[in-house]
């Protein structure tokens, strides 16, 4: 099964659906405006990375997907990976398909992607994927975690997972990364920003000391979160690249008990959708 969304809940498309090439383009995003409102119109996080490189899926001239390549904070992220200067290498950032795209339409999409990023004498890409589901303060599943599965079907190289660490989970599910709380600490550009977040969920605006109250607010408007770490994945482009990668791990799998008896769809007490209604457009998110 292929994972969509609609309305931030997790649905699926049947995976033995098969894309139709010859109705669909691939072609290069020359800025952010097209991508970037695309990303957050229909990606779960409704948030945009560093972007590098854009890519657009069309399906007659419509924009059906976007493939967002960026760069993470830390160039230790690939350069551990791919051993290379860290502008030789990209990172999947934002990977955003409509459900008006067959099951099969992410790696098809991945491929054409992959051979435009050769063009640009790039060695790998890396890109994660995290399996671990988030809930409002109702209880209620907005993001449902995923194993990357189309980067096993697209042959990616599965590293282990990242780093484990504890996440804070705003009241609506998502989370105030680490960087905007350093952000807020220290004052650095776009703490206004970062602040806000909380302030949407009833902490006062920031008057003087920030230090003082991001300690008192951020414990009563967040929760902790335990999280073992994302899955890695990486794709070497050249020869050299895959000679230097580490060697590849067997890939990660949901356990038996996650599907229901007749193996067509996920457990519905798990929180992690049901098939999609083919006749509506749901963005599939990565």
């Amino acid at each position: 099964m292929n994972q969509r969304w609609r309305k931030h809940r997790t649905l699926y498309r049947p995976a033995a659906e098969v894309i139709r090439t010859v109705e669909y383009d691939v072609a290069a995003i020359d800025n952010d405006r097209e991508a970037k409102a695309f990303v957050l119109a229909h990606h779960a996080f409704g948030t945009y990375p560093a972007a590098r490189l854009r890519f657009g899926l069309y399906h007659r001239h419509e924009l059906v997907g976007v493939a967002v390549f960026s760069h993470p904070c830390n160039d230790l992220v690939l350069t551990r990976v791919f051993r290379c200067d860290p502008v030789l290498a990209v990172e999947l950032g934002r990977f955003v398909l409509l459900d008006s795209v067959p099951g099969n339409g992410e790696t098809w999409f991945l491929g054409q992607c992959f051979a435009q990023l050769r063009s640009f004498d790039l060695v790998g890409v890396l890109t994660f994927s995290d399996p671990v589901p988030r809930r409002n303060v109702e209880g209620q599943i907005v993001v449902s975690g995923h194993l990357g599965t189309i980067f096993q079907a697209h042959n990616g190289v599965y590293l282990g997972r990242g780093t484990a660490r504890t996440l804070r989970l705003l009241p609506d599910g998502r989370v105030l990364s680490d960087r905007a709380i350093q952000k807020i600490r220290s004052g650095e550009q776009g703490w206004k920003y970062a602040a806000a977040e909380l302030e949407r969920f009833g902490a006062p605006p920031v008057e003087r000391d920030r230090r003082s109250w991001l300690a008192e607010w951020l414990p009563q408007l967040t929760r902790p979160l335990k999280h073992p770490g994302n899955h890695r994945y990486a794709w070497p482009l050249n020869r050299t690249a895959r000679r230097l990668m580490p060697a590849g791990l067997p890939f990660p799998k949901w356990p038996p008990l996650f599907w229901d008896s007749d193996k067509s769809k996920p457990q519905g007490d798990s929180g992690y959708g049901s098939p999609a209604p083919s006749q509506e457009r749901l963005p599939a998110v990565y």
